[in-house]
């Protein structure tokens, strides 16, 4: 059964440059998503994180699909030790000095049939992660 995939955009006070290097340098990256030990914008590259919910660890193995400059990120998104396989898109799109983002996940229903692996679960998650986390490091004010 395929579903809908979860996606949700946000507008940013922040030119596209940016944004961009927001979601690609593994250093800001960290201070807004997740530290990851290693992280290129490059076609092939495999990266991992550890993620954690109420408890319970989740190894998240991902590989970059495909990569446009500025524009279009997308990469696979999979558990290890679990069933499943996602693809989570990352698109900008400039709009004056405003920078505008898509995140789509797709795959969702790939995952096992539990609570941590619901749509709403990642609906939660995203609306966090883009809607406040990054929306806050993006607009934060210079020298806070």
């Amino acid at each position: 059964m395929k579903t809908e995939p979860f996606v949700i955009e946000r507008t940013f006070n922040a030119p596209i440059n940016i944004v961009w290097r927001a979601i690609t340098n593994k250093e800001e990256m960290k201070q807004w998503y997740f530290d990851l030990a290693e992280f290129k914008p490059v076609v092939g590259f495999e990266f991992s994180f550890t993620g954690e919910n109420e408890g319970r660890r989740y190894v998240h193995l991902c590989k970059i699909i495909e990569v446009i400059e500025g524009e279009k990120l997308s990469h696979t998104w999979r558990y290890e030790g679990y069933e499943g396989n996602s693809i989570l898109t990352f698109e900008l799109f400039a709009e004056g000095d405003k920078t505008r983002l898509r995140l789509t996940h797709e795959g969702l229903e790939t995952f096992p049939n539990q609570p941590d692996f619901a749509k709403s679960s990642f609906e939660m998650g995203w609306t966090s992660i883009i809607g406040t986390s990054l929306k806050n490091y993006l607009e934060k004010t210079p020298g806070t």
